[in-house]
């Protein structure tokens, strides 16, 4: 993997726009200019359409509990004071299941006065039930970096349905960037979507104020009926680094459609299970845009539908072509079983305008590995069959 070197970067031109979120060739320009740095240097591969991908150190602290620095605390003051011991991740460590691990990013950061960030997991890590949120120093929130921060970045990892082996440099989650407070409102939402279809539904369109709604499908595949999957409670530790090695079937139960009957469709979550279902309209992100799932909506119902929450500049936009692309759904009951039915509004999507268009593409230009994809596992596992 190549590192940047210290020569200018190609920009594309000027920026359309003073505000937004920052795209591929912007970020590129902060770590030529050291606002974002590693001691090793940051690999090209980590610059995504509009985020970029943060690595973990070479070092993770198991901690009792969760916790937030405060305005007047660093994150490894806390872990000195509580942290239960060090873990060596140069060679790999297995992070347990229903355990909490703080860990040391390679990533720091020296944000401008107009710069913010803000974090997620990536989609494969969502995908496998790991709650990953960023700290920083002097935090009061999780995955918020406020404008002018200079200083390290820190990952909690919390494995709760497998446990995981992961190393130095593995990528569990990924910084956006914001410059200035960008408008946007629900009627910049309605002509956007009339520009570019947002979704393969035209005529079943949920809007509210400045989010679209998204909807469950359990309608089944024509063929097998499968809607989902469910994880098992015992399985094998995942190497996260290590693609397409996995039998799906070692690690997920299949869950097919009840009947054909509209009104009889549906599943109950029960609260100790972690589901990976999909939405029944196809999604698409113009090239000038990039959205972000709601993570947690009391509105829609005592459950959490997604964790990995970025959707980048050209997801299931096809070169233009249309169709969208499926969302897949992590879902998550909270303290009671909760019935979800088909076609029931189960997440919002968030619209928001880049500076610029990104010079890369999620899909045409990085190989993407979900732009087609349908009812998807995260890429460890073989293809279900």
């Amino acid at each position: 993997m190549a590192l940047f070197q210290a020569e200018p970067a190609e920009t594309g031109g000027k920026p359309a726009f003073s505000t937004g979120i920052l795209p591929y060739q912007s970020i590129r320009e902060l770590v030529r200019d050291r606002e974002i740095d590693a001691l090793a240097g940051i690999d090209e591969d980590q610059l995504q359409p509009a985020s970029l991908d943060l690595r973990l150190g070479a070092v993770a602290y198991r901690v009792p509990a969760s916790f937030l620095p405060g305005p007047d605390a660093t994150v490894m003051s806390k872990i000195e004071a509580f942290g239960l011991y060090p873990i060596d991740l140069r060679d790999g460590a297995v992070l347990e299941r229903g355990c909490v691990y703080v860990v040391p990013l390679q990533e720091h950061v020296a944000l401008g006065s107009r710069l913010s960030a803000f974090a997620n997991p990536k989609s494969s890590t969502g995908r496998l039930d790991i709650f990953t949120r960023l700290i920083v120093d002097g935090a009061v929130a999780f995955d918020r970096i406020e404008p002018g921060y200079r200083g390290p970045l820190y990952a909690e990892i919390a494995p709760k349905t497998f446990s995981v082996l992961v190393r130095q440099g593995s990528r569990l989650n990924q910084l956006r960037l914001r410059r200035g407070s960008p408008p946007t409102s629900g009627a910049a939402l309605r002509r956007l979507h009339e520009q570019v279809p947002l979704v393969d539904t035209p005529e079943r369109v949920t809007l509210r104020e400045d989010n679209l709604g998204l909807t469950l499908d359990l309608s089944g595949d024509p063929e097998t009926g499968l809607v989902g999957f469910r994880a098992k409670r015992h399985a094998d530790v995942i190497d996260i680094d290590r693609k397409g090695a996995l039998d799906p079937k070692d690690f997920w139960d299949p869950i097919y459609a009840r009947s054909k009957d509209k009104a009889s469709r549906g599943i109950i979550l029960n609260p100790d299970d972690f589901y990976i279902l999909a939405t029944k309209e196809g999604v698409t992100v113009p090239p000038d845009h990039a959205a972000e799932m709601v993570p947690y909506d009391t509105l829609v119902g005592e459950f959490r539908v997604h964790y990995a929450g970025f959707f980048d500049p050209g997801f299931g936009y096809h070169n233009a072509r249309g169709g969208g692309t499926k969302a897949v759904l992590e879902v998550r009951s909270h303290e009671v079983p909760f019935i979800l039915e088909h076609e029931q509004i189960v997440g919002w999507l968030r619209y928001e305008r880049l500076m610029a268009e990104p010079e890369k593409l999620y899909g045409r230009d990085l190989g993407s590995h979900y732009q087609n994809q349908g009812l998807t596992l995260a890429k460890h596992f073989m293809p279900w069959r």
